[in-house]
């Protein structure tokens, strides 16, 4: 077919199909106005693919609540390829198909699953993933998917997720969307289709239409605006009079109304000049979503019409018939048939149409026609929607669970199936509009633990929207009415409660949460479910902690992270997701970390996909915390890409900020201030904390120390202040406000700290305890600091030091080690080299380079260079250069006679986050699916990113991984110098 006026859209279309020719899969999403073009630009992409293989798909307006049906008319067809995707993925897809339904009822009250669990709406995704992988084996892959704003939600879910991954799949996937409908495809490719031009229109026109007076084809061109359907189908409807221009322009009825109505308008027109009986064949059809041709003939019957009247609807070019399916030639003309018809015959062509179909198309009918309360109605909806929440269609189980409660007749009914519908929408991961029918819910009479669980939701959304405080109101009413029935929920509430408190720094809600535990942990429930009496003694801990007194708080909140997994009651995954924000709070990262390793590969084993954001950010935290730059790295990359494409902006935000402080340690300000700049666009309540502390540690690390005092001192004084944002910060803060002279604000810092410190019993605390008090001894009696600054590259080169020349001190006095700070100095790196598995090398690191400058500048050179050469081993091992090129400028002013000599780069630092995963799990013998599997990859992309990664590594086989070492990488402890004596 040709084109008018298109060569830019064309020339975007054929490129993308040469991508999946080479390899390269890529998505386009076509927008624009009814009638605009989107069809015909779908038509000549699969015209011009004949190497291609051509899936093409249709959104329906009436199927979309009907979970998956979408992505069944695409895909359904292709089932037979679901043995080979991995197990749970072709077990997720089966269960979407309505092949499976068992199976996928059975996984979702499997063990292990956690409060709130359902199935893992993502899981699908990366099921089409891999099944478009498969289809695509043999040649490329072209899928089009029409009217994509119909789809389904389970569906747009499901092919998003899929087309955020193609990667090196050859697959092209084009989307047409009609202006006005929300599709939810941010980040992808946009194609935005306007009018044709005045000459193209012109050209459509005449090719179309000749033989009009030139004054008719103007009015024409005039009010088509460019609209390629208008252009078609406007002069269709002219009477002959009009054609001929004996009438006035009124008489064409255009005025000043949208195009989209107009051309309906031409539509309807045309199906009101059929007989009767074809009229109300078509209406059947109109009412039809799957154009079973078999379905609107039996329905037909009852309404008196046969096959004969089809072939007048045929004739009319309205509907066309092929391979048993019935199709509109346009959605316009749909939907005009259908809403121009009255609501008796529309009800009686779906009391038709129930008759005539089975499962969920037959309640959907029959709640189409119903036009009151109605219990048998209402309890098929609520069977469709518990077929489709076996299958993972949390919108489509709302939309029946709604639809199911405004047909019943009895409150209680009705009470009961708006919980469900607020449920299964938060499953779906709509947090506010699930309030919103919890509102409606929560106003019928319930029993406490339903009031419980509206209570719940309600608090969700006002988290997810910022109001912490509305969370806790909610959540303390909640859990002290549902403590008498059942003591762990109520637990877990407060729990969450507290959460929001601590969020919000404010006393007055801590006291209130405390106090509704104390109720909780008077009531003989609790002793009776040893998981309930372990979170409340957990959670007050960590009220203790709030209100200031760690060394109380912390132990009682051990036990709410430290919980065996092997326990009988032990936490499923969403338990285990949720209490490890508050591991970092005990400061033991060697086991938050293997928690959250745990969690992470429990995530990938179960396919938890929409866990995955949160555990990767643990994860991605604690390498942060312990100095594995490159690892962090890695896994927070990941879990951006993931949060993003699950629609989860909190952990999208929080994986940033984990990105922006490794590059504030790294000294990449670009790379930082841009990450910094995309949290504050997100507006998320945190991104000022997350911020703040990487832009103050980026100034640290140049020397900027009054820009990093004003940052850390409004972390500090900011609602996340008594955060372990700030906590983790404060040496930060006790550093910078020496370099200042602020001694009394780095005094405070540090009593705060060594307060934390002393209750975690942390080794790598006390050390950074006393080199926050070391740092306080180097002040002088006038406030001045002994050694303040790093040293000026000119003066390093020259071994000198103007500091040491007008001292005037006399070497032997200044070494004689009398100095207090030399000890609590040499302390404090004696107690991080006793632990040769130091959890925090990096600032193990910063310990010895502020030692061994303080050396350097009291003229002890030879006892400063063992300190900043561990210093600088330290830093490198870690892949801080800007930290390193301190230390090194600090050696070459001790006159270091030894070169130091950059470190070559490692072969690990050539691989992008991506292909470092990918290439140990390669290592461990695992195949391109398996490895796809665990990444929420396609195979292809794997295969790609190791055929990348090969040369890098300087390997040409799989084998050869297996021999190399890819482990996560643990900076060692640095050299283990002799210490410098100590004091006298």
């Amino acid at each position: 077919m040709e084109l008018y006026g298109r060569d830019e859209e064309r020339a975007v279309v054929e490129g993308l199909l040469d991508g999946a020719r080479k390899q390269r899969g890529g998505v386009l999403v076509v927008r624009g106005e009814a009638g605009i073009g989107k069809t015909a630009l779908l038509d000549h992409a699969a015209e011009h693919a004949p190497d291609l293989r051509v899936l093409r798909g249709l959104g329906i307006e009436s199927e979309s609540e009907l979970a998956f049906a979408g992505l069944h008319l695409l895909l359904g067809a292709h089932a037979a390829l679901l043995d080979a995707l991995p197990a749970p993925q072709a077990r997720a897809l089966r269960a979407a198909f309505g092949l499976d339904v068992d199976v996928r009822a059975a996984a979702d009250d499997g063990p292990g699953a956690g409060r709130g669990s359902s199935a893992d709406r993502f899981l699908v995704g990366l099921a089409v993933l891999s099944l478009l992988g498969e289809i695509a084996d043999e040649r490329p892959l072209l899928v089009l998917v029409d009217d994509a704003q119909w789809l389904d939600q389970a569906s747009v879910e499901a092919l998003l997720f899929a087309a955020r991954r193609l990667g090196s799949d050859p697959v092209a996937l084009v989307f047409a969307v009609r202006d006005g409908h929300p599709f939810p495809a941010s980040g992808l490719a946009e194609l935005r289709l306007t009018g044709l031009d005045e000459e193209s229109g012109a050209h459509l026109l005449h090719r179309h239409a000749d033989g009009l007076p030139a004054h008719v084809r103007g009015m024409i061109l005039q009010e088509a605006h460019g609209n390629p359907l208008a252009l078609l189908e406007l002069p269709a409807a002219l009477s002959a009079a009009q054609r001929s221009g004996d009438l006035h322009a009124d008489f064409f009825h255009l005025g000043s109304r949208p195009v989209s109505e107009r051309v309906e308008r031409t539509f309807l027109d045309r199906a009101r000049a059929l007989p009767a009986r074809a009229q109300d064949l078509l209406l059947v059809a109109a009412a039809e979503p799957t154009g079973d041709l078999g379905a609107v003939l039996t329905a037909g019957r009852a309404l008196d019409a046969s096959l004969d009247d089809l072939a007048a609807a045929e004739a009319s070019r309205l509907i066309s018939v092929a391979d048993g399916r019935l199709r509109f030639t346009h959605p316009l003309s749909r939907s005009a048939v259908y809403r121009a018809a009255p609501l008796s015959l529309r009800t009686a062509a779906h009391r038709a149409l129930a008759e005539a179909t089975t499962a969920d198309r037959r309640a959907w009918h029959r709640a189409a026609a119903a036009t009151g309360p109605d219990e048998s109605v209402a309890a098929d909806l609520e069977r469709t929607a518990e077929a489709a929440r076996r299958r993972g269609g949390h919108q489509a189980e709302a939309a029946a669970y709604e639809r199911a409660a405004a047909l019943s007749p009895a409150d209680e009914q009705r009470a009961r199936r708006l919980v469900a519908a607020a449920e299964a929408v938060e499953n779906a991961g709509e947090q506010q509009r699930a309030a919103t029918l919890a509102d409606r819910a929560a106003a019928h009479p319930h029993d406490p633990l339903t009031r419980a669980r509206l209570a719940r939701i309600r608090a969700t959304a006002a988290n997810a929207r910022g109001d912490q405080r509305a969370a806790h109101a909610l959540l303390v009413d909640a859990a002290a009415e549902v403590g008498p029935y059942d003591a762990e929920a109520a637990a877990y509430m407060f729990l969450d409660a507290m959460s929001a408190a601590w969020a919000l720094n404010d006393p007055g809600m801590i006291a209130r949460t405390s106090a509704g535990l104390t109720a909780l942990r008077s009531s003989p429930v609790p002793h009776a479910e040893p998981g309930a009496a372990h979170l409340v003694t957990a959670v007050d801990g960590l009220a203790a902690v709030a209100l200031g007194d760690p060394a109380r708080g912390l132990p009682a909140a051990r036990l709410l992270v430290e919980a065996p997994a092997t326990a009988a009651s032990a936490p499923g995954l969403w338990e285990r997701a949720s209490t490890h924000w508050w591991h970092q709070l005990i400061g033991d990262l060697g086991a938050a970390y293997e928690r959250a390793r745990a969690l992470e590969r429990d995530c990938r084993a179960g396919d938890a996909i929409g866990l995955m954001p949160a555990a990767l950010f643990h994860l991605a935290r604690a390498q942060l915390l312990m100095g594995r730059l490159r690892d962090a790295t890695a896994t927070a990359s990941e879990g951006v890409r993931i949060a993003e494409d699950t629609r989860q902006g909190l952990f999208a935000g929080n994986l940033r900020g984990v990105l922006a402080h490794i590059a504030a340690a790294e000294g990449d300000e670009d790379r930082c201030r841009a990450l910094t700049k995309e949290l504050s666009a997100q507006g998320l309540p945190i991104a000022g904390a997350w911020s703040g502390g990487a832009l103050a540690l980026l100034d640290l690390g140049h020397g900027r120390h009054d820009e990093a005092l004003h940052r850390l001192e409004d972390l500090w004084a900011g609602p996340h202040g008594h955060s372990g944002f700030a906590l983790y910060a404060l040496p930060d803060l006790v550093e910078s406000a020496v370099r200042v002279g602020r001694t009394e604000r780095a005094e405070a810092a540090t009593a705060a700290f060594a307060t934390w410190a002393d209750a975690t019993g942390q080794p790598w605390a006390r050390a950074v305890t006393l080199r926050c008090r070391a740092l306080l001894a180097t002040v002088g009696a006038a406030g001045a600091v002994a050694g303040a600054g790093s040293v000026d590259p000119a003066e390093a080169a020259s071994g000198s030091d103007p500091a040491e020349a007008a001292s005037g001190s006399d070497p032997a006095d200044v070494a004689s080690g009398s100095d207090p700070a030399d000890a609590l100095f040499a302390e404090a790196v004696g107690v991080h080299r006793v632990h040769p598995h130091d959890q925090r090398p990096f600032e193990r690191a910063r310990t010895e380079l502020l030692y061994g400058e303080w050396l350097r500048r009291r003229l002890r050179r030879t006892d400063a260079r063992p300190r900043l050469r561990a210093a600088l081993e330290l830093f490198e091992a870690v892949g801080a250069p800007l930290w390193a090129e301190r230390a090194r400028a600090e050696l070459r002013a001790t006159g270091e006679t030894t070169p130091v000599r950059d470190r070559e780069p490692g072969l690990l630092d050539r691989l992008t986050p991506q292909e470092l995963q990918i290439v140990r799990l390669a290592a461990t013998g695992l195949s391109n699916r398996d490895i796809a599997a665990q990444l929420f990859l396609s195979p292809r992309t794997v295969g790609y990113h190791l055929y990348k990664a090969y040369p890098k590594l300087g390997v040409a086989a799989r084998g050869e991984l297996a021999r190399m070492d890819l482990g996560e990488r643990r900076p060692s402890a640095g050299p283990e110098a002799q210490a410098p004596p100590g004091p006298a």
